[in-house]
């Protein structure tokens, strides 16, 4: 069982929401998901960006496949990315 963290969309057009979810690659984006771990919100100013660290770091190192459009988040907020 391959998983990846990835955005899922809950938004309304052109008013994105974004949740951060532990999800099967196999799933669709906003398929079912295995775990909530925050949200994104770029409608705001600043956007405010949520993220549960302590599952973060757990699915990582249970071998995790981080997005790209995460893994920009990530850089963006200053967020170190655990190691595996």
């Amino acid at each position: 069982m391959s998983v990846s963290l990835r955005l899922s969309l809950v938004g309304k057009r052109n008013r994105p929401i974004y949740r951060i979810v532990a999800s099967q690659t196999r799933y669709k984006r906003n398929g079912k998901s295995l775990d909530q771990l925050g949200a994104f919100n770029p409608n705001v100013n600043p956007p405010i960006f949520e993220l549960d660290r302590k599952k973060f770091e757990e699915w990582v190192k249970k071998g995790a496949i981080i997005s790209t459009g995460l893994y920009k988040l990530l850089k963006e907020n200053n967020i170190p990315l655990p190691i595996k």
